[in-house]
């Protein structure tokens, strides 16, 4: 999973939100628009002022990251009034600063940026908002909030929160309840961050304690590498979480050469391996907890609204927010059906 700064800001409906449900209303084109609240038209599918947005994100060398890409560009295709400029991606920050420097000197109306690194790329981003080129910062979030006129983007804290609490009332009624952790890479924020909140959620049921924790590198390798490792220093446990689907996938591989079926894991981001193993439910993955790669659907139609200089459907104020969150959903067998859509490969 990408390196990110948190921002809890504004809590902005569920994860697998469908991003066409973010911006709903009327356009300015007909005399009969219903407006939003105060007069302002929302936007909506309904053609409107053409848009040009260029779109910079680092290079897709992991499953949540293709997502990423895959939902711009889809999203995008889905107006016809909007013109998407793609970079090619790239994880050097100097390559991904002239990216969108270029995309700043062809005038693109509006940015949508996921820096590589969200320190580096801000003077890049301050550069396009002082030639009055908007940002829509994706995730990784500039140092400065004048790099941006909006971000959006996942809440790892609430993850970690999330799964603690999902783990907490299974646990609820077992005494000395044992659990263990199977973080990401631990020099990153975001895995502090997602520790913390299920740190902070296991708090809430005495009865369960952390017993073991290790990290690995948000890749199949080091997910098989370290869960042999944490398998063989605990005997038995409870409960797994696990950070990152995509290194769950060695997880699971460690487990099952194992022969260990006596606990439920949790993963985490919302792979489509992960919700098909959760709706076979022949295995300990019993849920997963998103951190949604459908943001970057949403920061397109965050993108086109400000080109048309248009509101959100719902909310009264005349501009988009300055700052959105989307929640970690908790998915089970319970609601993976609902969810299976926006699984990533």
């Amino acid at each position: 999973m990408p390196e990110l700064t948190s921002r809890r800001g504004l809590l902005f409906g569920t994860a697998a939100m469908g991003a066409g449900a973010l911006l709903v209303g009327c356009t300015s084109n007909e005399s009969d628009d219903e407006p939003a609240a105060n007069d302002q038209p929302a936007a909506d599918d309904k053609p409107g002022k053409e848009v040009t947005i260029g779109f910079a994100g680092p290079q897709a060398d992991h499953g949540w990251l293709n997502a990423i890409n895959d939902n711009a560009k889809s999203r995008a295709k889905k107006y016809s009034d909007v013109t998407l400029e793609i970079t090619e991606g790239s994880n050097d920050t100097a390559a991904q600063i002239g990216q969108i420097e270029t995309l700043i000197n062809k005038k693109v109306d509006v940015l949508v940026v996921l820096p590589a690194d969200g320190k580096a790329l801000t003077q890049v981003g301050l550069k396009a908002m002082r030639a009055n080129i908007p940002v829509i910062n994706l995730d990784r979030i500039f140092n400065t909030p004048q790099a941006y006129r909006c971000w959006i983007g996942g809440d790892n804290y609430g993850m970690g929160l999330n799964a603690g609490h999902y783990i907490g009332e299974k646990l609820k009624g077992k005494a000395d309840a044992t659990v263990i952790e199977l973080a990401g890479l631990d020099n990153l924020e975001l895995t502090q961050q997602r520790t913390q909140g299920f740190d902070d959620a296991l708090k809430n049921y005495p009865n369960i304690k952390k017993v073991a924790r290790q990290a690995a590198e948000f890749t199949v390798e080091s997910g098989q590498a370290k869960m042999a490792q944490l398998l063989q220093a605990q005997s038995k446990f409870d409960a797994l979480w696990n950070h990152d689907d995509d290194q769950g996938v060695g997880a699971l591989r460690a487990i099952e050469q194992a022969g260990r079926d006596d606990f439920l894991m949790v993963g985490g981001a919302g792979a489509l391996s992960a919700f098909q193993a959760i709706k076979k439910d022949d295995g300990v993955l019993k849920a997963t907890v998103l951190y949604p790669p459908t943001m970057a659907a949403s920061a397109i139609d965050l993108a086109r609204a400000l080109g048309q200089s248009k509101g959100v459907g719902g909310m009264a104020e005349f501009e988009i927010p300055a700052s959105i969150t989307l929640y970690s959903a908790v998915v089970d067998k319970d609601n993976v059906d609902q969810y299976m859509p926006t699984g990533f490969k």
